[in-house]
């Protein structure tokens, strides 16, 4: 009878374990930051390491929380699901806050205004906007100017053949290489996009659509909202803001 009480209390005792061990948080010294590292100057690799703009922010906020951060490179139109299945804690990726995304996830204040830029060949006919309708238009698949061009609730006045890409890099081959008549892509890295190869492509000076960058948490997460909207709000009056917004234009300018 012992030994029988004896297994039973082996088998209790491990069973206790299993569902403690399967329930154990995550590691809570780090705060998780998803993005995709292909839009200089917010996000990109500069050798093993990813830098930019939402980096600094984003360390600010991983501080401000007493915690280390933990970056996840993924691709731009994964970043909602990176949230929903609970692999991240924020996304900072310079998103573009819209009513779609609202659906989703919850947005932070806005901490960058942006635009997106039409990108076209030298000597292009393409001269505005207005000239996109019935083009080839090359975009990054899941971003504001996917949606735009693609322009699948008919609320706008662009009617393109939309060419959805992963990186707004393979838009710019493609579109140096004939494949396409434009690229539509956020301002900054249009402009570095652009910089890189003046000899064959231009930026138009009318933007294509004007928007509002945000960080994105998880739908209900009002505590992490709080404490990032803190953060925004503090880099914003102390003008720390404006200066790593300015280091990384510079940075852009002289390359």
């Amino acid at each position: 009878m012992k030994k029988l009480k004896a297994i039973m209390a082996a088998i209790l005792a491990t069973a206790a374990v299993i569902p403690f061990t399967a329930c154990a948080p995550k590691n809570s010294d780090t705060i998780t930051m998803s993005t995709n590292a292909e839009f200089e100057p917010f996000e990109y690799k500069e050798k093993d390491k990813i830098v930019g703009i939402d980096v600094d922010i984003a360390n600010k906020i991983a501080s401000k929380a007493g915690k280390k951060l933990k970056i996840n490179d993924v691709d731009f139109d994964s970043l909602v699901t990176e949230l929903k299945t609970n692999k991240c804690d924020f996304v900072a990726a310079g998103m573009s806050i819209t009513d779609d995304k609202k659906k989703n996830v919850d947005f932070s204040i806005p901490y960058f205004d942006a635009a997106q830029s039409i990108i076209v060949r030298k000597g292009s006919p393409i001269k505005s906007r207005k000239d996109l309708n019935g083009k080839k238009v090359g975009v990054q698949q899941g971003t504001t100017g996917d949606t735009y061009c693609t322009n699948q609730d008919g609320k706008n006045d662009l009617h393109v053949n939309t060419v959805r890409l992963n990186k707004g890099a393979d838009a710019i081959t493609d579109l140096i290489n004939g494949k396409l008549d434009a690229v539509v892509i956020d301002d900054f890295p249009a402009q570095k996009f652009v910089s890189k190869n003046s000899d064959k492509i231009v930026k138009l000076p009318e933007a294509l659509t004007v928007e509002h960058y945000a960080i994105a948490v998880k739908k209900g997460n009002a505590e992490l909202l709080n404490t990032i909207n803190g953060v925004l709000k503090d880099m914003k009056s102390s003008g720390e803001l404006d200066k790593i917004v300015n280091k990384y234009k510079s940075s852009l300018e002289n390359q």
